[in-house]
């Protein structure tokens, strides 16, 4: 029987899911769906414990192997079960998708020091430099240097940062915009918001503040707030203002339950904001489970919360969203996120995914595989005609 793990490996709504269960598990002591967890992260590390994994590395996002490297950096900050020796370590793994986002190839072309969106050169995409791909590794690299203590790290994220500013996908305002493309230098900025991209950044500015004690990611944390309960909580419900009146993709149907489980983690970590995050997702998660009656079961959940009932619309996301709110309600009360000096049992590897390019490139195409292609083209064209033939016959 097929590892019932795989069916969610083959896209970054696979390792997000996985993320969303394990803070499930940290924060409701519900092993339930450990073993699943355990086999899909191990699953899609691949061949060179990266999480690049060849059913999937020609169409990869740098924002899909973060989102990855971010469930495995939640497996080693609530310390869940540790691979044996000789299999992928959550830490490394986390590291090893950090080093090869810093590979100079995924950041040239224009608009500076930001990271591309996509990692492959032959991917739509490959010239938009957006938030979420800049916010996860901004995050990875906040996290990690609060793991290990390790100031490569914080020096990384503070740059990406006051990229994200300078090039204007952060206003003065608190709007966290899209992204724009390397073709106009930036300049043409994608306004929408999703919500996803301000709170991964609230969460990073969080590990940061919880690491340095500096007044600045404070300041950036309660002016994040700011823009988020303005735009993504008006009436005290999570919206998604990009789809909310409109048409969603499917990922957009993911976004509030990272919304709500970025800012349970702020809250936890800095307590001064506690006070300000509960009650916004309490609130939140309470029209969510409200509208949570449809499905066969009468119990399944659809997106438009502020509605009341439910909408009509099931998916994955929408029920991994609800998950994400009804959870976030317990951080507080939970064990902060360990550290290598807290109790933290993963093994690292500082030197993870450097052994290797950052993504695989087809190689130019030789004048023998100008001739291969001719002499099965004809091959095709006559097995063809020979078929048509028959049918008429």
């Amino acid at each position: 029987m097929q590892n019932p793990a795989v069916n969610l490996s083959l896209r970054w709504e696979g390792g997000a899911m996985w993320g969303a269960l394990l803070d499930y598990w940290h924060w409701t002591k519900d092993d339930t769906f450990n073993d699943l967890i355990y086999q899909g992260l191990l699953f899609q590390a691949g061949p060179n414990a990266d999480f690049v994994n060849n059913n999937w590395s020609f169409s990869l996002g740098n924002d899909d192997q973060a989102f990855w490297g971010m469930s495995a950096l939640i497996a080693a900050e609530t310390n869940f079960r540790d691979p044996p020796v000789g299999e992928p370590q959550w830490l490394a793994l986390a590291q090893a998708v950090w080093n090869e986002q810093t590979d100079g190839r995924l950041r040239d072309g224009g608009c500076g020091f930001g990271l591309r969106w996509q990692a492959n050169s032959l991917n739509q995409g490959f010239t938009y430099k957006n938030t979420i791909a800049n916010g996860c590794f901004f995050n990875i690299g906040t996290r990690l240097a609060r793991y290990t203590k390790n100031d490569t790290y914080t020096d990384w994220s503070v740059r990406t940062w006051d990229w994200l500013v300078a090039v204007g996908y952060i206003d003065d305002d608190w709007n966290v915009f899209d992204g724009a493309d390397v073709t106009n230098n930036c300049t043409k900025i994608v306004k929408q918001q999703f919500s996803y991209n301000a709170a991964i950044l609230l969460q990073g500015s969080a590990y940061l503040y919880a690491y340095t004690s500096d007044q600045i990611w404070l300041d950036r944390i309660n002016g994040l707030l700011d823009g988020i309960e303005r735009v993504f909580f008006p009436k005290g419900i999570a919206v998604e203002p990009g789809c909310e009146a409109g048409v969603c993709t499917a990922d957009m149907y993911t976004y509030k339950g990272f919304l709500h489980r970025w800012m349970a983690y702020t809250a936890q970590l800095v307590p001064s904001t506690s006070e300000r995050i509960m009650p916004i997702l309490m609130s939140s998660a309470k029209a969510a489970a409200a509208q949570c009656t449809g499905g066969d079961n009468g119990r399944q959940c659809g997106f438009h919360w502020e509605s009341g009932k439910f909408d009509g619309v099931l998916g994955a996301g929408q029920q991994m969203s609800v998950l994400g709110a009804l959870t976030s309600l317990l951080a507080v009360d939970a064990k902060e996120p360990v550290t290598n000096s807290t109790g933290g049992t993963s093994q690292g590897n500082p030197d993870a995914g450097q052994s290797r390019s950052p993504y695989n490139e087809l190689a130019p195409v030789t004048t023998g595989d100008k001739a291969g292609a001719g002499i099965l083209t004809v091959v095709a064209i006559g097995i063809a005609s020979v078929s048509l033939w028959w049918m008429v016959k």
